[in-house]
């Protein structure tokens, strides 16, 4: 199975790169550019995989705010022009979209029919281009990740550890509940999924979730994060929760971010081991990075 990652440099890019292999193909900007139909054309005739993982898209949830145009055109359009050309080709396609379609207010876990209500730019633009790509293709398959964290790329352990380096007290929400999700697990998750969908005779194609298992919130989080940085000999910082309405960004969030993935379990027998095992990879692997980067000569 030949896989195509539309995405190079991202961490779940990277960590389906680690998981697959060989077998999978990571191609980014500017070989692959969501906003260039002809890039993807030609990426996707060169490689000519047996599945298509979209991995690509605008990630800057406060970012989309202020720059609406670049979001639609990564995170919807660009999806449309993939889904048409796996369509012309009969590739299955795997698009990952986000917990951020949903407005976070139902007391329970999201489930992948649950009605979405995007709270701003990047969450809507995520919707839109979901209903893209149900529009475009019969032979695809949604999968919504939440809270994603790894040793690869930004994301929020990496930014934890950056500020513990200069803070001896970090401001994190602790209203806002997710299902941390360990990158390098989800890739594996997912490898699985694409084997499954190219199958002669598979027919559950549609919208999944795939998350971790436990859920706690973000300054709880931070707190994981800190206890492992501390027992690898790395900084820490004191965590202060405050509610979301006395943190103020650009984007609203959604408060209740969890994605349930039974459905997930159920079609492809895919379940997310825990996640803190992962967290304690990921701290360990960002501070050795940290350790071994050439040190910053300072100015003047």
């Amino acid at each position: 199975m030949t896989v195509l990652v539309i995405g190079k440099h991202g961490q779940l890019a990277q960590s389906l790169a680690s998981a697959g292999g060989n077998d999978v193909v990571c191609v980014g900007r500017p070989d692959a550019d969501l906003r260039d139909p002809v890039s993807l054309e030609r990426v996707v005739s060169s490689v000519n995989p047996d599945v298509v993982i979209n991995a690509g898209a605008y990630t800057s949830v406060d970012g989309a705010e202020g720059d609406a145009e670049a979001a639609f055109a990564l995170n919807r359009d660009g999806p449309a022009i993939l889904a048409r050309i796996c369509a012309a080709r009969a590739i299955p396609l795997i698009h990952i979209s986000t917990d951020c379609v949903f407005d976070g207010e139902k007391a329970g876990p999201y489930e992948p029919d649950d009605e979405a209500g995007p709270l701003g730019i990047y969450g809507l633009s995520k919707w839109q281009g979901e209903e893209a790509v149900r529009q475009t293709y019969l032979q695809h398959l949604i999968v919504r990740v939440s809270w994603v964290f790894s040793e690869h790329a930004h994301n929020f352990v990496r930014t934890m550890l950056k500020l513990a380096r200069t803070l001896d007290e970090v401001t994190v929400v602790d209203d806002q509940v997710g299902y941390p999700t360990y990158c390098p697990d989800l890739a594996v998750g997912l490898l699985k999924m694409a084997k499954d969908a190219t199958k002669p005779g598979f027919a559950a194609w549609g919208t999944y979730h795939l998350a971790g298992n436990e859920e706690i919130d973000r300054a709880s989080m931070a707190d994981a994060i800190f206890a492992a940085s501390r027992a690898a000999g790395g900084p820490s910082a004191q965590v202060r929760g405050v509610p979301t309405a006395d943190y103020r960004t650009a984007a609203r969030r959604p408060l209740n971010a969890r994605l349930a993935s039974t459905k997930a379990f159920r079609t492809f027998g895919v379940r997310l081991d825990d996640w803190r095992p992962g967290l304690t990879r990921s701290v360990r692997a960002l501070l050795s990075q940290h350790a071994a980067a050439p040190a910053v000569e300072p100015k003047g």
